[in-house]
């Protein structure tokens, strides 16, 4: 294994040298950190970042990095990895990555400015900049949520496949046979995955999926009215609406409802997520829920595996997701097909 004595024996300067390098400091010229960053690369370095936490005596500091801070979901993955590292004696340090790879890239600079023991991410999008910190340090990470398609990588997510088959078989089972979809961004794995399970679904009894009955949404409940506005005023024939989270369903039921649409009756609408305000709202949310907990528990549970320096037995671990049947949704009778219209 490569140490830094062989960086700095083919850059050409003192291991000190190097170790400013890394830790990214001003005394350094840029010619020089170009000579260091190419030797690190030719011989594939990786600093091994909780040896230098120790000698520094900072730790017991884990890093959490979420694309919206104040999405309910994002939160409830906060609120639970809080709970486990503070249970194991450490704090939490959270970015709120804004759903853009260079202010992710910028706070994983940050953690490895402040020699975290580990760093769970849950990615910004397929651009996400965590690999290259799991190619070049040696630092514990855990992908969460918004899963690399890569096994090397530690990874907890969701079977998001499956849920878009637990959402199109609740549907079908009803007896709904003309769909529409809001996904999330097309840029984002897991909204592919679960658009793919619902389809396969349908397929399987005859049932098919149109282009123009399929919404690309953004997870947040504005893009969920705007695809209720648009199925609404292109006369989109469709009885049941599946949106790939819980926000974008109360958005587009929003609009049906102002519409003067009955829910369930003319439309059933299943969500994703089983955030609080899915029992809130009248009908309730039928939807599709996630283990949070469990999936926090499990990211924990590989970053202290990693940090004692064993492996994890499971590099990626795969939860099953489950459905909550509540109001809005209900069985299908031809002679109740509503008509698509806009009120003014």
């Amino acid at each position: 294994m490569a140490s830094i004595k062989d960086v700095a024996r083919l850059a050409g300067v003192s291991v000190s040298t190097v170790s400013r390098v890394l830790a990214n400091s001003t005394s350094v010229d840029e010619e020089t950190k170009r000579k260091v960053d190419k030797a690190i690369d030719a011989i594939n370095y990786k600093p091994n970042l909780l040896a230098q936490g120790l000698r520094s005596k900072s730790g017991y500091v884990i890093g959490l990095a979420v694309p919206e801070i104040l999405h309910e979901t994002f939160s409830r993955f906060i609120r639970y990895t809080e709970q486990e590292v503070s249970a194991l004696g450490y704090n939490l340090i959270i970015g709120n990555t804004k759903g853009m790879p260079d202010i992710e890239g910028a706070f994983i600079d940050t953690l490895l400015r402040r020699h975290v023991d580990g760093i769970i991410f849950s990615r910004v999008s397929d651009k996400s900049q965590v690999i290259k910190i799991f190619e070049k340090w040696n630092i514990p990470v855990v992908i969460i949520d918004r899963a690399l398609d890569r096994e090397d990588v530690p990874t907890v997510v969701l079977d998001n496949y499956r849920a878009g088959t637990i959402a199109a078989e609740h549907l079908v089972e009803l007896g709904h046979r003309k769909f529409a979809v809001i996904t999330g961004p097309q840029d984002i794995a897991l909204s592919r995955e679960r658009l793919k399970g619902f389809t396969d679904v349908l397929e399987s009894h005859g049932l098919f999926l149109v282009g123009r009955n399929i919404c690309e949404g953004n997870f947040k409940f504005d893009s969920g009215l705007e695809a209720g506005k648009y199925l609404l005023e292109n006369k989109i024939d469709f009885t049941a609406l599946w949106a790939q989270n819980d926000l974008m369903a109360l958005g587009a039921m929003n609009v049906f409802e102002r519409n003067k649409l009955r829910l369930p009756e003319d439309i059933s609408v299943v969500g994703m997520d089983n955030l609080s305000s899915a029992e809130m709202i009248v009908p309730t949310l039928t939807t599709v829920v996630q283990p949070f907990q469990e999936m926090c528990h499990k990211a924990v549970e590989i970053i202290m595996t990693l940090k004692r320096g064993e492996k994890p037995k499971e590099k990626r671990i795969v939860l099953q997701p489950d459905i909550i049947i509540r109001e809005s949704t209900m069985a299908y009778y031809e002679h109740d097909t509503y008509v698509h219209h806009i009120t003014n």
